[in-house]
């Protein structure tokens, strides 16, 4: 088993900056749709926030958007200094027992289809955007 254990919503205003971070690893590169995805998560109503936090630190994060028993993953990023020790998958598995999910879903690029393949997502090609290869991602639990 993972070290740590899940966060849920909301995020602790001394741990934003962090999480913040965390989750802009993977947004895409341009600092004003960045800015403006990442207030998206902290204002009434917004994405909610899960994060991993191991010894009081927040390692991982992801960014959700839920409906009913499914939720789709919108940004998941892991501080750097703690990638490849199984955070981010221990993440998105409490997130998706927390929520009583039936389905957890994310649409991503080549970078981290090897990623969500490893973490027991079904990984499909989905329709090239902008010249890009796309996968849909799927984790059914039921």
């Amino acid at each position: 088993m993972t070290p740590g254990r899940l966060v849920p919503p909301p995020i602790p205003p001394r741990q934003r900056p962090e999480v913040d971070a965390l989750l802009a690893r993977a947004m895409f590169p341009d600092p004003e749709r960045i800015a403006r995805q990442r207030a998206a998560y902290h204002v009434p109503g917004g994405p909610p926030v899960f994060v991993w936090e191991v010894a009081g630190r927040v390692v991982s994060a992801a960014g959700l958007h839920v409906t009913g028993d499914h939720a789709e993953i919108l940004h998941v990023g892991t501080d750097p200094a703690h990638a490849g020790r199984g955070y981010a998958r221990a993440l998105l598995h409490a997130v998706a027992d927390h929520l009583d999910l039936t389905t957890l879903s994310a649409e991503t690029d080549d970078g981290a289809a090897a990623f969500y393949r490893r973490t027991g997502f079904r990984v499909e090609a989905a329709p090239t955007r902008n010249g890009r290869a796309r996968y849909r991602c799927t984790l059914t639990r039921r």
